[in-house]
């Protein structure tokens, strides 16, 4: 079982960059599998249902969000009618009945059906929203999946923190297929099988406009760092490109065998 997933998808730069890689993607690698954190789409904040409709129109099977789940309040009802765009699943138990749309999902290959993978999604708690612990929401929700059958299990990590992010990795070592880290928009060079047959990297990085403050105009950033002044933050434009990686598992057991990290600008445009 091959899974490609995309990290945090940044505005109208990352949603092109996005399209542009599956088409390269899809034929060499044969993924069973396309999972994209969407979370930035629409002008850097949250996503609307209609880019959601695009991306599964490209083929993505899930898309991921975090913090900015909800920032486009269009987004809410279609939360709650699409089972495969999910939000943190870590949101108080107390409010669930409140809180639109799920946390995880298990889905079916289009191109081979009998192999089926479960999506989750866990948002950290250092320096976000004061959440319920994911170590022990995850732990719950994993041994659901686990006791109802399902080995394939890939979790996406939204988090701050480096070592939060490594240390649930690590918490979960064996008993999912993969934890990859996203928010940080940047790409780090530690992905690896963990000792119990967990791929793990801590951020897979952004797809969106790399010559950028993390997908930002890089002036307004620098003013914003200067001034301490409030400014409003705008998608900066010109190249695009994505971060993604690449998980092999071996399906009977729900093992990692291979991950690959990707990373490549592919165009130039406006955005």
């Amino acid at each position: 079982m091959r899974v490609l997933f995309f990290g945090d998808v940044f505005g109208k730069s990352g949603r092109q960059a996005v399209k542009m890689a599956i088409l390269k993607l899809v034929p060499e690698h044969g993924p069973d599998f396309i999972v994209v954190n969407g979370e930035n789409v629409a002008h850097g904040k949250g996503i609307t249902k209609s880019m959601a409709e695009e991306f599964f129109d490209m083929g993505v099977d899930v898309i991921t969000t975090g913090n900015h789940a909800f920032d486009q309040s269009e987004i809410l009802e279609y939360f709650d009618k699409c089972e495969r765009l999910l939000r943190p699943i870590n949101y108080a138990e107390s409010d669930m009945n409140l809180m639109p749309g799920r946390g995880v999902v298990v889905i079916a290959s289009k191109s081979r059906p009998h192999l089926k993978l479960a999506v989750m999604q866990l948002m950290g708690r250092v320096f976000m929203d004061p959440l319920e612990c994911p170590f022990h929401r995850g732990r719950r929700e994993i041994k659901k999946l686990r006791d109802q059958g399902y080995k394939n299990i890939l979790i996406d990590f939204h988090g701050e923190a480096s070592s939060e992010k490594q240390a649930f990795a690590y918490f979960v070592d064996g008993d999912v297929s993969a934890v990859l880290g996203t928010h940080s928009h940047v790409q780090t060079a530690d992905e690896r099988i963990l000792p119990n047959g967990t791929a793990a990297i801590t951020d897979v990085g952004m797809s969106g406009c790399f010559d950028s403050v993390i997908g930002t105009k890089k002036e307004i950033a620098i003013r914003k760092f200067i001034t301490k002044m409030p400014v409003r933050f705008e998608p900066a434009e010109g190249p695009g490109g994505y971060g993604a990686v690449i998980v092999d598992i071996d399906e009977k057991s729900g093992k990692a065998t291979k991950i690959l990290r990707l990373r490549e600008e592919v165009v130039r445009w406006g955005a």
